[in-house]
């Protein structure tokens, strides 16, 4: 769906009006039929009005005004999209001209924002198409305050979201490591940031012993994936590293899985990856003022006669030892040699993105993003309060040390897993322990997967991570040109 904006409101036959009031809609009233309609379905509370013409039609959709915060305002705009939605469906109105009448300019972004995520499809392996497969071709926004900027950046955003969601859904008869890192590599031609691959070889030069062992069991070489985005007009004189877990399935290894409600939807578990992705694919195409660099170590997770066991001890890339406890606790292991990697970088902040642990899904439901990490509060406080702007909330953990007392072993430098208690929390503080540069980890396991519709989110991958990090990166270059 392209997004564009428009200095008339008569561009398009199909409309929708954004108002407070029945005040804001008296420019756009034809009779006084419509009238006495309108202003009978304000005083029933309906706060959606039809109105059907020969040449298209006319969605009233009043937003009654309420204290709320600004990011509750602009979360309710998104879903108000996606209640609209089967309206414009019913009548094919594939093309249409939203009209601010009142409410802010943000609202009426949000509200194009719930228009593309409610109309994004994954339709590529469908052989027969439905009766009505109706999706939005183009929406025109006319509305005070929204800039020619604004659409470069929602547009951006939104791609990326999309970009990502489409990795997530990809099954892994098509998206192995190898093709991952092909796709990444086909977007950044596209969008213009260049991306390095590490084969099977270079990595095993590189001795990243916890990419390799994951890998052990697969039939399908790893591969290791640098992103960067470095403008001439970067603002931050250090990098920010966006590291994401490509795990393109997980079988558990060993440690198998059971198929129900588990492994049957784990082509999920490189959804940090795919969020990587699509957010350098967003903050280039938006042409971000600021240096970002992304790793993203991939390969799948399968029980073959050569895999990794329960007991193994593995060198990792940056030479401490772990003891494997649980070979299903295989996304910390690559994650582990990429954050390790990223200290070269000598960054300001590394955060990490990963459908980590069932904890996390578990303590938050797909409501949150469980975050925890060791950087100053301020950037977890940054990225809090994206996270609201967004909906893509953040739930903040307890990090203290006590928890990594509970992954030492008695043959190792520690193991891969902490116990029954404090999964999510003990699964960041094993991160930790690989870098030596600030560090947050999101664990995304909840809402990186929806196995049935929820909302303007959909079905299948949410592409969870994109728009949380393009308004904290965005943020965070605005703040350097202000310091």
């Amino acid at each position: 769906m392209k997004i564009r904006l428009s200095q008339t409101d008569e561009l398009m036959p199909n409309r929708v009006i954004l108002c407070k009031d029945f005040s804001g809609l008296l420019p756009y009233i034809k009779n006084d039929q419509q009238s006495d309609f309108i202003k009978e379905r304000i005083a029933a509370e309906k706060d959606v009005t039809l109105i059907t013409g020969k040449q298209g039609i006319t969605v009233i959709q009043l937003f009654r005004s309420q204290k709320k915060p600004v990011y509750n305002e602009l979360e309710d705009a998104r879903r108000k999209a996606f209640s609209i939605y089967p309206l414009l469906s019913e009548y094919d109105a594939e093309t249409i001209t939203v009209i601010n009448a009142g409410v802010t300019a943000s609202q009426v972004l949000a509200f194009s924002e719930g228009l593309y995520l409610t109309n994004y499809r994954f339709n590529k392996y469908r052989s027969k198409k439905e009766e009505k497969d109706f999706q939005l071709k183009e929406t025109v926004l006319f509305s005070e305050g929204i800039t020619e900027e604004d659409i470069i950046a929602a547009s951006a955003v939104l791609e990326g979201n999309a970009f990502s969601r489409d990795l997530v859904n990809e099954p892994l008869s098509y998206l192995t490591a190898t093709k991952l890192a092909e796709e990444i590599v086909s977007q950044g031609n596209a969008a213009g940031f260049p991306v390095e691959v590490f084969n099977k070889k270079k990595i095993e030069s590189l001795r990243m012993g916890g990419l390799l062992a994951v890998n052990k069991g697969s039939i399908d070489p790893p591969t290791f994936s640098i992103l960067e985005w470095k403008p001439e007009d970067k603002v931050n004189p250090r990098p920010i590293v966006l590291v994401g877990k490509g795990v393109v399935y997980d079988t558990g290894g060993l440690s198998l899985k059971p198929t129900h409600d588990s492994m049957d939807y784990m082509k999920c578990d490189m959804s940090g990856a795919a969020a990587v992705a699509g957010t350098f694919y967003a903050i280039s195409r938006a042409n971000l003022p600021i240096h970002v660099i992304g790793l993203i170590p991939a390969t799948d997770n399968r029980p073959d006669g050569n895999a990794y066991v329960p007991g193994d001890v593995i060198e990792m890339y940056n030479g401490s030892t772990v003891e494997v406890m649980n070979t299903d606790a295989e996304g910390r292991m690559i994650l582990a040699d990429a954050l390790s990697y990223a200290d070269r970088y000598d960054p300001e902040l590394i955060i990490e993105l990963s459908t980590l642990t069932g904890s996390a899904h578990v303590a938050v439901g797909n409501y949150a993003i469980v975050g925890m990490g060791n950087a100053k509060q301020e950037e977890m406080d940054a990225l809090k309060k994206s996270g609201s702007i967004t909906h893509e909330r953040i739930a903040e953990f307890p990090f203290w040390d006590d928890y990594a007392e509970l992954l030492k072993s008695d043959i190792a430098d520690l193991k891969n897993i902490g116990g029954r208690y404090a999964g999510a929390i003990t699964a960041g503080k094993f991160l930790e322990k690989f870098t030596t540069h600030p560090f947050i980890h999101l664990d995304i396991a909840g809402p990186a997967f929806n196995k049935s519709k929820d909302n303007y989110r959909g079905t299948g991958g949410s592409g969870i991570g994109v728009r949380l990090l393009f308004d904290y990166l965005t943020s965070k270059s605005k703040k350097y040109n202000n310091e």
